[in-house]
C-alpha cells in the first residue's frame, strides 16, 4: 500500500469516525436550563471540540490499524467477501 493510499483510507476512516463521535456526550441548552436568548433550545451547551478530535484520531488510528493488518498481512480485500461470508442456498 502506497503512503498516499494509506493516507486516503485513514482520512476517510477519520471523517466517518468524527461523525460517529460528535454526538457523544452532547447536552443541549434546554437540558442545562441555560438557554441563550436568540438561540435554539436544542443547541449544544458546551461543544468540547478538542477532546472529540483527539478521541476521533485515536479511534480511527485503531480502525486503520485493523484495516492495514487485514489487507496487508492477511491479503483480504472487498473481493474476498464472497469467500468469507457464507451463502445460504
Amino acid at each position: 500500500m502506497s503512503p498516499f493510499s494509506a493516507f486516503a483510507v485513514y482520512f476517510i476512516i477519520w471523517w466517518l469516525t468524527l461523525f460517529a463521535i460528535l454526538p457523544i456526550g452532547v447536552r443541549t441548552q434546554q437540558e442545562n436550563d441555560d438557554v441563550v436568548p436568540g438561540s435554539s433550545e436544542s443547541a449544544p451547551a458546551g461543544f468540547r471540540l478538542v477532546p472529540k478530535l483527539l478521541l476521533t484520531t485515536a479511534v480511527s488510528a485503531f480502525v486503520f490499524m485493523l484495516y492495514y493488518v487485514v489487507t496487508v498481512f492477511f491479503g483480504l480485500s472487498v473481493d474476498s467477501l464472497p469467500l468469507i461470508v457464507p451463502t445460504f442456498e
